[in-house]
């Protein structure tokens, strides 16, 4: 309780200090739970916020950041020929892993709740929790070199475009998450696609290139494995092998069908995201646990994931029976060991913000973004992955699933009450 008496002693003046006294508000609520008390009647209140709820999705995407941040350094270290084995210069792998997703971090949380806190204090309330999971996710489904200027700019776009102008967290219409990386993939795609972007720490991503390390890797890391006598980051005469290629499974599926991607990366490699990729979207385990943990705490609508898999499921199905391309040749239950379609339909498709809200509503939404996600990979040639198009693209309608629900409903119950 001494803590919380202090903290509660240097709280400053709403009036005076509004500014300070929105940054004290949310650091308070960050610690504390909110002390909010029954009122009587049916308007019960518990100690579950919307921070705490926020929290349980983020806890949910520890094991992918775990996962995303080894692979990280695997798939760099696989492309210069050295530590080929899971476990090998596993201490390298985590520390250029980390050295890579660390700066993408910084920036995604000091721009976007730099934004949070300034809208805050101009419109005189609390800051606001929902960037939490933005926050989070936002590194996940970026490239590990994506340079920090466009994802500033990106991240600006997206905040103050898509969420504050329709009134802050809670009014948004579309994911941010989403919205960031689909403004980078309009505006600058050649930082967000292409088999080059998903491996960090070359010089380019083709046969012969050096390796390039930063003063992270060199004047942090390096000192410590020294003084440990593990081995360090060299540059010096470290090349990219021979026959290295960067092409991801969806490149490969879409140019040769699932057969040129058997010839890169086994079954269990796509399983497991042994593969380059997006940082949080290759490892399917991982997201199952994720997913796992939404579902046992009741935060993301199982309608909407179940959906989700059955709409993707089925489109992919009665594509492999027309098959007239090497897309469609590929086994629907493959489709979801390939790029973000488990990750999309987890994380991003649940955002209750942005999704139907009503039980009918979540259904059709969660089926028509697995069937739109499908369709968009399967059969658009310029863009071999569908789902933030196919979410973004529900995230639209999803009021109208709603309104469309509702009156049903009022429909069948005056229909009831005539009777």
């Amino acid at each position: 309780m001494g803590l919380l008496n202090f903290i509660k002693r240097i709280e400053p003046d709403k009036d005076k200090h509004p500014f300070l006294h929105t940054v004290y508000d949310g650091i308070y609520t960050l610690m504390y739970v909110p002390e909010h008390t029954a009122s009587g009647g049916t308007h019960l209140k518990d100690k579950i916020d919307l921070k705490r709820v926020m929290f349980t999705v983020v806890l949910s995407l520890v094991m992918a950041y775990i996962f995303g941040i080894w692979n990280i350094g695997h798939q760099h270290f696989r492309a210069l020929g050295k530590y080929v084995g899971l476990t090998d210069g596993l201490h390298l792998k985590f520390a250029f892993g980390i050295a890579k997703i660390l700066p993408i971090f910084i920036v995604t949380h000091i721009v976007g709740l730099g934004i949070e806190f300034y809208y805050a204090y101009k419109r005189g309330h609390g800051i606001e929790e929902g960037y939490l999971v933005t926050g989070a996710l936002i590194p996940l489904i970026m490239p590990p070199d994506i340079p920090l200027w466009i994802l500033t700019i990106a991240i600006v776009f997206a905040v103050v475009l898509g969420k504050e102008a329709f009134g802050g967290t809670g009014m948004n219409v579309w994911n941010i998450a989403l919205l960031t990386r689909v403004f980078i993939f309009f505006a600058y795609p050649l930082s967000i696609s292409g088999d080059g972007v998903w491996f960090a720490g070359l010089t380019e991503a083709k046969a012969g290139a050096m390796a390039d390390y930063g003063w992270i890797e060199h004047y942090i890391f390096n000192p410590i494995f020294n003084a440990l006598g593990w081995d360090t980051f060299q540059a010096a005469g470290t090349a990219v092998v021979d026959g290295f290629t960067g092409a991801t499974p969806l490149s490969l599926a879409f140019t040769g069908g699932w057969d040129n991607v058997l010839s890169h990366y086994s079954p269990s490699e796509l399983w497991y995201g042994l593969v380059p990729g997006s940082v949080g979207e290759v490892s399917k385990p991982m997201i199952l646990i994720g997913m796992l943990i939404l579902l046992l705490t009741r935060v993301a609508s199982w309608r909407i994931i179940f959906g989700g898999l059955i709409g993707a499921a089925l489109t992919a199905f009665v594509l492999n029976q027309w098959g007239v391309t090497p897309m469609m040749q590929v086994p629907w239950y493959y489709q979801f060991y390939m790029g973000s379609a488990l990750f999309a339909i987890t994380f991003m498709a649940t955002d209750p913000v942005t999704a139907a809200g009503t039980k009918w509503g979540k259904w059709v939404y969660g089926l028509l973004i697995g069937f739109f996600g499908i369709l968009i990979r399967v059969l658009n040639p310029a863009y071999p992955e569908g789902w933030m198009l196919a979410i973004l693209f529900m995230n639209t309608f999803a009021p109208l699933l709603d309104y469309i629900s509702l009156q049903s409903n009022i429909k069948k119950r005056l229909k009831r009450a005539k009777v």
